[in-house]
């Protein structure tokens, strides 16, 4: 497809008294979509998606508001010194049925992936998720995914897609790219043992809400896994967060959630990111609309401190750490990075399945993954990942 502007109107433009306010402000690092004037891609880096979508949501009418008032905030936040190429390509507007909606998603971030420009969704409802996968079968290759939500949104095969049922969906969806998941920030008292029963059984990860208090840094190779960041805006406490239907009083801070953002855009592997379930019509004075702007400001700002040091190519600039014991059938092999200190372990795999999952072998981990293996014990990431290789 060579023209995705046929999907998008103009969005919120930020106006400013003088030039040099609009100097102090991520605006003037901005490229936007202007009536009959759509930026010019060649060279962006990252590029802002409104989609104004909500027939799916599961009780939060509203959200199809959000992107426009983020943008409010997020133009008005100061840049942090890099050299940004950012287009903002104003909103996809519902479709007449929601497939069209979708269509118009999956089609407009596939072009942008194949460029090599990060998109970055702003909902609307977080059904959306599903429509950024199918971005990924167009370019057929499997990917791993990420959720930050206090839920996990199976639903049943009969049930229709929404922002409750959007990860069956795209469990059962063929043909399937998804190799895996991870949700992050589970809260327990929302987990039924039918879904976990599922998750264990795919050999997908979950890391609960009080894992990640007591460490947010373990946290961190799980997302760095991540092609795809679906962000659900009820994985944040109320009190943090009240613009949205379903958050309570328990789930993130606010800081805790900019953080997760950095890991996030910091990552090499990650290729888009969506962030969902914003009511602007329950948010108190923009509380949750500038916290959103915030945590999309801390993405981009992760992303323009990539150290591009994934495993491959040059070695040279990696410390390789071998890892044997009488209790494993393989050698394991760690990877440490001498650019940020990241640690990475090498998965085999059969041969005969190279071009599938070439991507997928050399898998994230942490310091405390490589002690784990010095003293005899199989990491549990290591061997979940080469049940999913085998």
């Amino acid at each position: 497809m060579k023209d995705i502007s046929i999907f998008f109107e103009p969005g919120f433009i930020p106006e400013f008294r003088s030039e040099s306010i609009i100097q102090g402000t991520l605006s003037a690092h901005t490229v936007f979509h202007r009536s009959g004037d759509f930026p010019d891609l060649n060279g962006m880096d990252i590029a802002i998606i409104g989609v104004m979508e909500e027939r799916n949501s599961y009780a939060n009418k509203g959200c199809s508001k959000a992107p426009d008032e983020v943008r409010k905030f997020l133009y008005e936040l100061s840049p942090a010194g890099h050299d940004y190429k950012i287009a903002d390509l104003g909103n996809i507007k519902a479709g007449a049925t929601i497939e069209d909606t979708w269509y118009a998603v999956s089609q407009s971030v596939a072009f942008l992936i194949k460029r090599n420009i990060l998109p970055i969704i702003i909902g609307g409802s977080q059904d959306i998720t599903f429509a950024n996968y199918l971005a990924y079968e167009k370019l057929e290759q499997t990917i791993n995914m990420v959720t930050i939500d206090s839920r996990i949104n199976l639903g049943d095969v009969e049930d229709q897609i929404s922002s409750r049922t959007f990860l069956g969906k795209i469990i059962m969806h063929q043909p399937n790219y998804l190799f895996n998941y991870c949700n992050v920030a589970l809260q327990s008292h929302f987990a039924d043992a039918r879904s976990l029963e599922l998750m264990d059984k795919l050999y997908f990860d979950n890391y609960r809400l009080g894992e990640l208090r007591k460490d947010i840094t373990a946290c961190e190779p799980l997302i760095r896994n991540a092609d795809i960041l679906s962000f659900d805006l009820s994985a944040i406490r109320h009190a943090d967060a009240p613009g949205n239907a379903e958050s309570g009083p328990n789930g993130l801070f606010g800081e805790e959630a900019c953080q997760l953002c950095r890991y996030a855009g910091m990552s090499d592997k990650l290729t888009s990111a969506g962030f969902y379930e914003l009511n602007p019509a329950r948010d108190s004075h923009g509380q949750t609309t500038h916290l959103v702007a915030q945590m999309i400001w801390y993405l981009v700002d992760g992303y323009y401190n990539r150290k591009k040091d994934f495993p491959i190519g040059d070695r040279s600039l990696f410390t390789k750490y071998r890892v044997t014991s009488p209790q494993f059938d393989h050698e394991i092999l760690f990877f440490k990075s001498n650019r940020s200190d990241r640690w990475w372990m090498d998965v085999p795999y059969p041969p005969d399945k190279r071009l599938k999952f070439e991507r997928h072998h050399m898998v994230p981990c942490s310091y405390q993954d490589y002690l784990q293996a010095s003293e005899g014990e199989m990491p549990d990431l290591w061997w979940r990942t080469y049940q999913k290789l085998s």
